[in-house]
């Protein structure tokens, strides 16, 4: 696969069951950690999380800017997601608390520089390791005077961004969703990128990739629908579910979990 950084966000309009623990460490990772496989395209380790072939280890790192930390009831989410979705069993997550950058919108250059400044977890053994980061500051794309604000995004194979100031600032006070349901939401779509959806590193069986939102599927209502990029769509579809007194966040429809299956998943 020809290495590329791709990026792919969770756009809104004007809106983990293992072990634990928190890594008070600044150090930054040993020069002689070989991180190759970590520097890799989106998608390119989408076989390698789902199946257990080559890692039958997971381990997440999560950093986050201080106060900004995601909620417990997200990250349970999340991991149940994972649970479910991958064949990965002894999933470990650390917690990095790190100072703010004081920037007052994010670079996706910025986002990689504080990747490598910080990041600790990479592949090693039969670990694969994630990077996700919680950021204080919103993307630099976002278009205000349209409304479009992104919540999350993946680059390179291993590497996730959350923008959670933009999540808090988007959920206000609605009577029906919550900051933990947009957190959960956002993790479940990034991550489903990083599982190689949609034709991203998995093949998709059948043809069910949008041909006007790459990597996105054509199913209603399903997870990685490319309507979801929109707050206002995505926010009005977790609110319509709670309402009815259903899950508010998506769920993968039959075609996504057909690819991920057929790519050593469940």
């Amino acid at each position: 696969m020809k290495k590329k950084i791709v990026l792919y966000t969770l756009i809104a309009i004007a809106i983990f069951i293992g072990c634990s623990k928190d890594s008070s460490s600044d150090s930054n990772p040993s020069a002689k950690i070989d991180k190759s496989a970590n520097l890799l395209g989106t998608g390119a380790s989408a076989a390698d999380l789902l199946a257990n072939s080559n890692y039958d280890n997971l381990l997440i790192e999560i950093a986050y800017v201080e106060g900004f930390r995601p909620s417990t009831e997200a990250i349970a989410t999340f991991e149940k997601f994972l649970l479910a979705r991958t064949f990965k069993e002894d999933i470990t997550l650390t917690y990095k608390q790190l100072p703010s950058p004081n920037e007052e919108a994010l670079t996706l250059n910025e986002v990689v520089k504080l990747e490598n400044e910080n990041r600790t977890a990479y592949n090693d053994g039969s670990t694969l390791a994630l990077y996700i980061y919680f950021a204080d500051a919103p993307t630099e794309s976002d278009d205000e005077g349209a409304e479009a604000v992104t919540l999350g995004a993946v680059y390179q194979n291993t590497s996730m961004i959350i923008y959670e100031a933009t999540i808090r600032d988007l959920v206000g006070n609605s009577s029906f969703i919550t900051v933990s349901d947009v957190e959960a939401a956002t993790l479940n779509h990034e991550l489903g990128h990083l599982m190689g959806l949609v034709d991203l590193g998995t093949p998709a069986i059948n043809d069910h990739e949008d041909q006007e939102a790459e990597s996105h599927c054509t199913t209603e209502g399903c997870l990685m629908r490319a309507e979801l990029q929109f707050g206002r769509s995505m926010l009005k579809m977790m609110q319509s579910n709670a309402s009815k007194g259903l899950a508010a966040i998506p769920n993968l429809d039959e075609e996504c979990l057909l690819d991920l299956q057929s790519n050593g998943g469940r």
